[in-house]
């Protein structure tokens, strides 16, 4: 089967939409959410074809396949991150300065900052005294980096 474009996503469906159907997920890692053309395999062992024709990232959640009795779905794998939790706006501005500096892709959650585990990074929060704890959580996009040069 190819999947050539995503259906809806699970948030805004009716959950007794959901309920209804069997679901087989596709378990992706994060960096895999942003190919548009991939070969997968559902926890059920059926393969899929992505191939998909709109420029957009795949999501956690996203709906591949539906109908009356079955779905596909995309979920996530953990990621090992380093949540970032700045106790004010100067240490918001300084790690994210850091961070930036080296092209780092960060995601946030309420008041925190999520990256990919680096021990550099760790051990510059520790450096700066910045609250942060290791953890391995699932996130819904990928962690994208931005193209940029010092021209």
């Amino acid at each position: 089967m190819i999947i050539e474009k995503v259906i809806t996503n699970l948030e805004n469906m009716d959950p007794n939409e959901i309920n209804k159907r069997h679901m087989e997920k596709v378990y992706l890692e994060s960096a895999h959410l942003v190919k548009r053309i991939q070969r997968v395999k559902t926890d059920h062992g059926k393969e899929l074809g992505i191939r998909l024709k709109e420029p957009r990232d795949l999501l956690a959640g996203d709906v591949l396949y539906m109908d009356e009795k079955n779905m596909i779905v995309i979920d996530v794998l953990s990621d090992d991150l380093l949540i970032i939790s700045p106790r004010s706006i100067k240490e918001m501005g300084t790690i994210a300065h850091q961070l930036g500096n080296r092209h780092l892709p960060a995601q946030f959650e309420e008041d925190d900052m999520l990256v990919q585990y680096d021990y550099l990074v760790e051990e510059l929060l520790q450096e700066l005294g910045i609250p942060f704890k290791r953890e391995d959580r699932k996130v819904k996009q990928a962690f994208r980096h931005i193209g940029h040069s010092h021209g």
